[in-house]
């Protein structure tokens, strides 16, 4: 993993995704040589990444919430990671 990607794993989905805009941003100016551009582009890419992860982790989280027969919440289940 490259120095510029590795502090992305300890990011809450909110600030990862506030810095994958802010790259989405910048390339779309088109106001970045090509150099940089590549830079930001992997990183924006890590970023997608990451974000995707925890999105899928929060969504297996809530698919394990468990109802009643009314539909009412009856608790969870532990989430199945295999």
């Amino acid at each position: 993993m490259a120095a510029e990607t590795k502090d992305i794993a300890s990011l809450p989905f909110e600030k990862a995704l506030a810095q994958l805009e802010e790259i989405v941003n910048r390339l779309e100016s088109g106001k970045v040589d090509l150099e940089q551009s590549i830079t930001i582009y992997e990183r924006g890419e890590a970023l997608r990444k990451h974000c995707e992860a925890l999105l899928k982790d929060a969504e297996a989280r809530i698919e394990k919430i468990t109802l009643k027969a009314d539909g009412t919440p009856a608790g969870t289940e532990p989430l199945d990671a295999g």
